[in-house]
C-alpha cells in the first residue's frame, strides 16, 4: 500500500503538469491563430512598409496584406516541389516581380499541376507582360529550420524545395525584398493563371481537450486513492473484531481490594 501511496503522489503532479502545458499550447496556438485571422483581413500596405533588401518579415506581420507594383521576370522563374492545390499534390511558380527602383519581390503566383516527368517542364500559364501591381499575402522566408523540409540537391532545372529567398537571391542580378508575396490580385491580371494558394486555416489543434484529459486523470487518480484509502481503514476496524459486553457476567463483576 506504501508503494501505491508513493505511486499517487508522483502521478498526480505530473497529470497536472501535463494539463497546464497543453493548455499553454492551446493559448499559443489561438494567439497565433487570432493574429492570422487579423492580418489576413487587415487593409493592404505597400510591401516595403513590411521589409526591405536583406530584412526578413516579422512572425508579427506574416499573412499581412501588400502591395507591390513592377514588372514579372520569368526568365529567372522557379518551380516549388510538392505543393498542395486543389488537384493533388504539384508546384508553385515563384517568378521575382522588378519594381522601378530594380529592387525585385519573389511572388508565388500559384498552384499548377506536376508535369508528366520528374525532369520536363510544367505547363505554366504566362504573367502579364509590362507593368502590373500585384496584391497578396506577405509570408517570411522559408529555410529547414521554420519549415522541416530538408532543402536537398540534384533537381530539375528551376526546381526547387524551399523560397530561401537570401539563396535564390544569390543568382540574380537585382537585391530582393525580404520575404515573399503570395498573389491573391493582380492588375491587370492574366488569363489563365495559376491556382491561388489557398488561404491557410486556422486550427487550433486537440490542445484544449488533452488539457482536459490530463486533469479528468488526476481526478480520477486521486479518487482512486481516497478510496482504497478508506477501505483500508474500514478493513483494519473489521479486523479488531467487534468489541463484547460482558456487563451481565457475574464473573466479571469488580472484585473488592484485597486487605493488606
Amino acid at each position: 500500500m506504501l508503494a501505491f501511496h508513493a505511486l499517487v503522489a508522483v502521478v498526480v503532479p505530473v497529470f497536472v503538469t501535463l494539463g497546464f502545458w497543453q493548455l499553454d499550447r492551446w493559448e499559443e496556438r489561438s494567439t497565433a491563430a487570432q493574429l492570422q485571422e487579423d492580418n489576413l483581413s487587415s487593409d493592404p500596405v505597400p510591401v516595403a512598409e513590411l521589409t526591405g533588401v536583406g530584412e526578413d518579415v516579422d512572425s508579427a506581420d506574416r499573412w499581412r496584406r501588400v502591395t507591390v507594383t513592377g514588372s514579372y521576370d520569368t526568365d529567372n522563374e522557379l518551380y516549388v516541389r510538392n505543393r498542395d492545390g486543389s488537384r493533388g499534390v504539384g508546384l508553385h511558380v515563384v517568378t521575382p516581380l522588378v519594381t522601378e527602383d530594380g529592387t525585385g519581390v519573389l511572388v508565388n503566383r500559384g498552384w499548377v499541376e506536376q508535369p508528366p516527368t520528374a525532369t520536363s517542364r510544367p505547363d505554366v500559364p504566362p504573367p502579364p507582360d509590362g507593368e502590373v501591381t500585384v496584391t497578396g499575402r506577405i509570408q517570411f522566408s522559408e529555410t529547414e529550420e521554420n519549415t522541416g523540409v530538408r532543402d536537398r540537391g540534384g533537381l530539375p532545372e528551376r526546381q526547387i524545395m524551399l523560397v530561401d529567398v537570401a539563396e535564390i537571391g544569390e543568382d540574380l542580378p537585382y537585391p530582393l525584398y525580404g520575404g515573399y508575396v503570395e498573389r491573391t490580385g493582380e492588375n491587370p491580371s492574366s488569363d489563365p493563371a495559376p491556382e491561388p494558394v489557398a488561404p491557410p486555416e486556422t486550427n487550433l489543434g486537440m490542445n484544449m481537450s488533452y488539457a482536459v484529459q490530463w486533469w479528468v486523470f488526476a481526478v480520477i487518480a486521486v479518487g482512486g486513492w481516497v478510496f482504497l484509502v478508506r477501505r483500508e481503514v474500514r478493513d483494519a476496524r473489521e479486523g479488531l473484531g467487534p468489541v463484547e459486553d460482558d456487563s451481565d457476567d457475574p464473573d466479571s463483576a469488580p472484585r473488592p481490594p484485597a486487605r493488606v
